[in-house]
């Protein structure tokens, strides 16, 4: 039978090998700087008054998707546990 699988929620994980766990390993490291960064111009963009609330909505949105991605290669490192 076949199944289709969704890029958002892959089925079972093959083992990784090391290549491509270094290179998870690598964008996790780059989306969380880039989501500390983001902490940083949040903050900047609501000092200045009057701030731009579209600019502010937008900054606010791609952090929430830098946190999903985030969630989403860690989900990957972790090893499937059969319960």
């Amino acid at each position: 039978m076949l199944r289709r699988i969704s890029p958002l929620f892959p089925g079972p994980a093959a083992p990784m090998d090391d290549p491509d766990l270094a290179t998870i390993k690598r964008k996790l490291a780059e989306l969380r700087t880039e989501h500390r960064d983001l902490d940083d111009v949040i903050a900047r963009v609501q000092e200045t008054q009057p701030f731009d609330q579209l600019q502010l909505q937008r900054l606010k949105k791609r952090k929430l998707a830098l946190k999903d991605q985030i969630i989403r290669l860690e989900s990957r490192l972790l090893p499937d546990i059969i319960a």
